[in-house]
């Protein structure tokens, strides 16, 4: 299934800075990086309630958001890209 995740973590201190880069790296670790707070992640449900899971302990809650868009698996007539940055086949072969 594919997920868009986006958030907004406050970065006024070193706490929320640190924030920013935790939640950065568990979204790395799950999917694509498509705009500076926005992911696209190809999971299956248990890694999607793994990474809810992670992002969910690293934020503070009364300064920072987390939003899951859940787009399912017929998720690619869902997403329309225009714009200056090519778009990508997250599912196709990854070239090292």
């Amino acid at each position: 299934m594919m997920v868009l995740i986006t958030y907004d973590v406050s970065t006024t201190d070193t706490a929320g800075q640190k924030r920013l880069r935790q939640v950065a790296k568990c979204c790395q670790n799950y999917g694509q990086r498509v705009q500076n707070s926005v992911f696209e992640c190809v999971v299956e449900p248990a890694q999607y309630a793994t990474i809810k899971a992670k992002l969910t302990k690293i934020i503070n809650k009364n300064t920072d958001s987390l939003r899951f868009y859940e787009l399912g698996s017929n998720w690619k007539r869902r997403v329309v890209h225009i714009g200056a940055k090519d778009t990508y086949d997250i599912e196709g072969t990854l070239l090292l």
